[in-house]
């Protein structure tokens, strides 16, 4: 006979790998994000960008959908989804400077609708389960991704954005972004003035908020089926 206690933990495994690949879950919301945070961080070329920019769009329209997302916000994020498509495409033939900064903000702005549509969603769910867990982790890389675009267009505003006299990289400003929103603060990578200064002190503070109110609220109030077996047994 099979141990009745191993049933719901297969069953468990089962349920959270076809959230990863399910559409309607935030599971494949977080996969995508992690994906795009890998290119963006390995390759630094215009093309691993816009590699990046399409991994990006499908994240963001599945996020929409799965967060049902309001109709006025799934029209704005459609038509930036339309225009950060053109931009992905242009940059992969494009050389000047201008192009790429189209495409940086255009996915800025793209990243950070999609959290915030997350987070409502979340509020208004009345279970605390998986996918809350997993939306939750969702909006906060996607916040962290959004700063790192906004890092990313402000240096090639202030080509001394980082102190060392260059423009910095993607890998640059996606490692800044999240040692910045999980307050960690290496040190080796520093805003040389305004407004890269107070964006990382917003950034910081959002961090801080989310972790202590969204995801401790979600954390202390999150029962796995099956939690207390192991305890009582």
């Amino acid at each position: 006979m099979s141990d009745p206690s191993v049933e719901p933990t297969k069953s468990s495994k089962m349920r959270f790998g076809r959230r990863l690949i399910s559409a309607d879950s935030y599971g494949l919301v977080l996969v995508l994000i992690l994906i795009s945070y890998a290119v963006g961080a390995m390759w630094t070329d215009r093309k691993s960008t816009s590699l990046v920019l399409f991994i990006e769009i499908l994240a963001v329209w599945i996020a929409l959908r799965v967060s049902r997302a309001r109709p006025r916000l799934r029209q704005i994020a459609m038509a930036l989804m339309v225009l950060v498509a053109i931009a992905a495409v242009v940059n992969l033939f494009a050389t000047d400077q201008q192009s790429y900064r189209v495409v940086i903000v255009t996915a800025g702005l793209l990243y950070i609708l999609a959290p915030f549509s997350i987070i409502r969603h979340l509020a208004e769910r009345h279970a605390v389960d998986q996918e809350t867990m997993l939306g939750a982790i969702s909006a906060y890389l996607l916040f962290g991704i959004a700063f790192a675009f906004m890092y990313l267009e402000l240096g090639n505003i202030q080509t001394d954005f980082f102190g060392n006299g260059q423009i910095p990289t993607m890998t640059q400003t996606l490692f800044f972004s999240f040692t910045t929103l999980t307050t960690t603060g290496y040190g080796n990578l520093v805003p040389a003035g305004n407004p890269g200064q107070t964006i990382a002190v917003m950034e910081m503070i959002l961090g801080q908020l989310f972790l202590i109110t969204a995801m401790g609220k979600i954390v202390t109030e999150w029962r796995p089926r099956g939690w207390n077996s192991g305890v009582q047994r």
